[in-house]
């Protein structure tokens, strides 16, 4: 966003004034990042002059690109990203210390592995997302846009008795679960049953599905409010260091605690009874029924779990955000939608495998791509895999496994 929009749009400023031995330098970039998901950026002037609006009073990360610094000039050591906020007044001043040195970069190699450890961290999140999607396409038929919807209720739940009520961390993730469950629980036996049992087409089910996703979107906003507000720990310091990678316990215990409860799930559809029943009725839910299989009981289940896993989703994703906003499930339904069906529409390995592409191209084409653009990117590898795989990747007979 240009300093002329900025002018045009808001009435809270920071400026600022970038010079080096009294001369100002002209060219350098500043941007400005809030919590609530706000960013823009702007020049300085001939002058050394930058100025920058936002929307509100609030505290802000402005952050100036030492790579647009001339040669030998650099921001003194940790002073190029600079936390402030407004006072009394409409304009905040923010200036950055310059210095002669030699910029230090990391290798081309380096980055690679970084963003391959985000990558598989953001896949492993979507993919609990995503199983829980494909599983109610595999047994149901139906196109669930309101699953963002149980994405941030999870978040929501976790923010609101780990960070509003105090509970323990670990407490607070379970009842944040649990409540998800119950959540799954209840739009089945609310909603989705009774319009099976009509007869309703899919259509209309994804219709009603677009219609619940933005009435509880904007239940959650009227009562959450539009900020975005922190979890517990989210904002810890990367104390685990794997030679170039850098992460947080957080980072690390997300990891796990995909791998693990993937692992559960493949376990629970292979191996129990309950998960080949949901196979079978994936298959044919006709010859399911007639062969002793409680349909209805197993669609319940299914929801369930589904609600659970994005509920699961919803809170790790708001580690690694991080922030928990009253839309952000919304933010990666179209991501989930391209995970589910990269890996092939109602496979539940599909669409795990489907969402480690997603994720790993997503910070992967960072490299050479702009990030505001790294989400397209991944819509584009969607296409032109199902120009030469219509079915996706593991796409074939079988709905789920």
């Amino acid at each position: 966003m240009s300093t002329e929009d900025s002018a045009e749009e808001f009435e809270y400023f920071f400026t600022g004034n970038v010079t080096f031995d009294d001369e100002p330098l002209e060219g350098v970039r500043i941007t400005v990042e809030g919590d609530d998901g706000f960013e823009a950026e702007t020049e300085t002037d001939a002058e050394g002059k930058w100025r920058i609006g936002v929307p509100e009073k609030a505290e802000y990360e402005l952050t100036l690109d030492e790579d647009t610094l001339p040669e030998g000039v650099v921001v003194a050591e940790g002073q190029a990203t600079i936390t402030s906020e407004f006072g009394l007044t409409k304009l905040k001043a923010v200036n950055f210390f310059l210095g002669e040195g030699q910029r230090t970069t990391t290798d081309f190699g380096a980055q690679v592995l970084i963003r391959f450890i985000n990558g598989l961290n953001f896949g492993l999140l979507l993919a609990l997302a995503a199983i829980g999607l494909s599983l109610i396409f595999g047994t149901t038929g139906l196109s669930n846009f309101a699953h963002a919807e149980m994405v941030t209720f999870g978040a929501l739940m976790m923010l609101t008795f780990g960070v509003d009520l105090a509970f323990p961390i670990w407490l607070a993730i379970i009842i944040a679960i649990v409540l998800s469950a119950a959540l799954g629980w209840t739009l089945d036996a609310v909603i989705w049953k009774p319009l099976r049992r009509r007869g309703v087409g899919l259509i209309q089910l994804m219709i009603v599905s677009i219609g619940l996703s933005l009435a509880v979107r904007y239940i959650y906003q009227f009562i959450y409010g539009g900020s975005t507000r922190q979890l517990p720990g989210a904002t810890l310091a990367s104390d685990i260091h794997l030679g170039p990678v850098s992460m947080s316990w957080v980072d690390l215990a997300s990891m796990i605690t995909s791998i693990v409860v993937l692992a559960a799930v493949a376990y629970f559809l292979l191996r129990t009874r309950i998960g080949k029943a949901t196979r079978a009725v994936s298959d044919n839910a006709s010859l399911a029924a007639a062969s002793g299989i409680d349909v209805d009981r197993v669609i319940r289940i299914v929801w369930v779990m589904g609600a659970a896993l994005a509920g699961l989703s919803g809170i790790l994703w708001a580690y690694f955000r991080p922030g928990v906003s009253w839309d952000m499930g919304f933010q990666i339904l179209l991501l989930i939608f391209a995970a589910v069906t990269l890996g092939g529409l109602g496979t539940a390995f599909g669409a795990l495998v489907g969402s480690i592409i997603v994720g790993l191209f997503i910070e992967m084409s960072t490299l050479w791509l702009p990030s505001d653009m790294k989400y397209v990117g991944a819509l584009v590898v969607l296409i032109l895999v199902l120009l030469f795989r219509p079915q996706g990747i593991l796409g074939r007979r079988e709905r789920i496994g």
